[in-house]
């Protein structure tokens, strides 16, 4: 079943990606050669937001950029992908963010990424542009104040107020207290509460954050903390071609399953379905899946 009408906001970062696919990944200061190399789009908000319009809902991209080219390459990309890109502002001072990615054999993945600390940090012009009539609204980590007006407008709306919690949390810490849902990476996890373990790590930070508290750790699946102790929804194992943007449409698909009103685990099995399926495509954003396929896979397993 598909809820083409749902809005669903997505606040963050949205990037130009430089991808270059390597054998190996560099260790020293020479030259290499590319085998592959792409030009896409990327950042956490801004994929999680075409995964969303992929997966079936109507997706808003909300989020700060430079009058410069590759704000104009960012726009095209959302716009070409039928998300909505009204919640955009640019700046004549400060530049779009943009990053170099290389993915070796594995399909793991190295990013070294710039982003202006020029662009304003304000978000008082957001506060006065989100929709009255979204379903659930995510946000990343990457613009701290803008994550908390997103949050704050999820709760005051009573819906889904989803974070993409990503190293350094530690700007974004007002959207986590008032998300309705925060999910770390096991880095960002880490950041957060100085544990490497995740069981330790999501104790901590249960005791810091008001709401459902959960980490992504890769083929594992995602982890979260019950009554009587920690719970699993476990991955799917597939081929691994390439993880860029993995997370990303994880985020995105959890934030539009728990907006179409799905349960906790049923939400997180579909978001555990769309992140393995892009892992098993190339291409970063390129390879995220549509609605078909998720059930198709999902309807296999």
């Amino acid at each position: 079943m598909t809820h083409p009408a749902l809005k669903i906001v997505c606040i963050g970062q949205a990037v130009v990606d430089v991808v270059m696919t390597v054998e190996t990944m560099p260790r020293r200061a020479e030259k290499y050669r590319a085998e592959d190399t792409a030009i896409v789009g990327g950042g956490c908000a801004a994929n999680a937001a075409v995964a969303i319009a992929r997966l079936g809902g109507r997706a808003i991209w909300g989020g700060r950029l430079g009058q410069d080219e590759i704000g104009d390459l960012i726009l095209r990309g959302l716009e070409a992908e039928q998300v909505d890109c009204a919640l955009a502002k640019r700046f004549e001072t400060g530049r779009s963010s943009f990053s170099t990615i290389l993915i070796d054999g594995a399909g793991e993945r190295q990013i070294v990424n710039f982003r202006d600390p020029d662009l304003a940090e304000d978000a008082d012009w957001l506060a006065q542009a989100l929709p009255e009539d979204a379903s659930a609204i995510l946000a990343d980590t990457r613009w701290g104040p803008g994550a908390a007006v997103a949050m704050a407008a999820a709760k005051r709306l009573g819906v889904p107020g989803v974070m993409d919690a990503e190293a350094p949390v530690s700007v974004a810490m007002e959207a986590l207290e008032l998300a309705s849902h925060v999910v770390f990476s096991a880095q960002g996890l880490a950041d957060l509460t100085g544990e490497d373990a995740l069981l330790a790590g999501l104790k901590q930070a249960r005791d810091r954050l008001p709401g459902f508290i959960a980490v992504t750790d890769g083929r594992a699946g995602v982890f979260w903390l019950e009554e009587d102790g920690l719970a699993n929804e476990p991955g799917f194992p597939v081929d691994v071609v390439d993880t860029l943007g993995a997370g990303d449409v994880w985020h995105g698909a959890f934030a539009l399953a728990l907006g179409e009103g799905r349960d906790l685990r049923p939400a997180l099995r579909f978001a555990n379905a769309a992140a393995s399926l892009k892992c098993s495509r190339p291409g970063g954003r390129d390879g995220t899946p549509d609605r078909t396929a998720v059930n198709s896979f999902l309807a296999e397993r």
